[in-house]
């Protein structure tokens, strides 16, 4: 997956998508790739796993050959404009751009694809070897994905109706881009997975390049079964364990192929979680 130009991580909120994105981040970049994690929605997350005490609108390094940014708006807005007018960049257009802003929160599909253009833009830029992105939740991505073609459609023509076509065609390159969907073997966010997999397979929006669970148990290993153990505390502990563990398959099988990392017990720091995830990424 990590051939990509552009890959989005995605799941429904509460999974771990932020970990998983940054964990991939760190993988890439041992690998000798230049990386930019970008944070589309909200980039606190992704800024805690990469150790970043703040993001800010402009990449910058965190880690050895990370950089990362989160997409603020208002700010994308006003690149896309000077790009799009051709304004020198000297040039102010903030209050330009403030008023613009009402159009973009109540124009369907311009909020999304200037969130979604600004990774596009910087995989065009092709200043680092793969851009990962910690993509809005399974309950707003497709309307993220759609965007391109929601806006070709209402352009007739012109520079905006031609960049919106080359952004949707750019999503849709399995060459460029993919998505990892990160679920928890859980219920809702297997079913809600699932629902998105088969949306995308009849949209052919972008290619999925897979499925990762993540918090997966491991079995115990235990010499005797748990029941035969006397009761207290052990024997408790190692009962729920075992009957989580197969709530856990029973929902894995409703998945399909997929990878699987771990779940981590003790306290962690999300810089340390991370740092967990990519290793075991390396092992898979």
């Amino acid at each position: 997956m990590l051939e990509r130009k552009l890959l989005l991580v995605s799941g429904k909120g509460g999974v771990g998508k932020s970990a998983v994105t940054a964990s991939l981040a760190l993988r890439a970049s041992r690998g000798g790739k230049k990386v930019l994690a970008i944070g589309m929605v909200d980039g606190f997350g992704l800024a805690a796993h990469l150790g970043a005490e703040e993001f800010k609108h402009e990449p910058h390094e965190v880690l050895p050959g990370v950089f990362t940014f989160a997409v603020d708006r208002s700010r994308s807005l006003d690149e896309y404009l000077k790009i799009q007018l051709r304004v020198p960049r000297s040039v102010p257009t903030r209050q330009f751009s403030k008023a613009a802003n009402v159009l973009v929160d109540t124009a369907p599909g311009i909020r999304e694809i200037i969130s979604m253009g600004k990774p596009i833009f910087e995989v065009w830029k092709a200043t680092y070897d793969i851009v990962i992105v910690d993509a809005p939740p399974l309950g707003q991505l497709l309307s993220y994905l759609r965007a391109p073609a929601t806006i070709a459609d209402l352009v007739p023509a012109g520079a905006i109706r031609q960049q919106a076509e080359e952004m949707r065609r750019a999503l849709a390159d399995p060459a460029t881009a993919g998505l990892l969907l990160v679920t928890t073997l859980e219920e809702l966010p297997v079913l809600e997975t699932v629902e998105a997999l088969s949306a995308l397979e009849a949209e052919r929006l972008i290619d999925g390049v897979g499925i990762v669970a993540n918090r997966v148990l491991a079995p115990l290993g235990l010499a005797a079964d748990p029941a035969d153990v006397p009761d207290g505390p052990h024997r408790d502990a190692a009962l729920l364990h075992e009957h989580l563990l197969d709530e856990q398959r029973l929902w894995a099988s409703r998945l399909g192929d997929h990878d699987t990392l771990p779940f981590l017990f003790g306290l962690l720091t999300p810089g340390e979680v991370a740092a967990r995830l990519a290793d075991a990424w390396v092992e898979t």
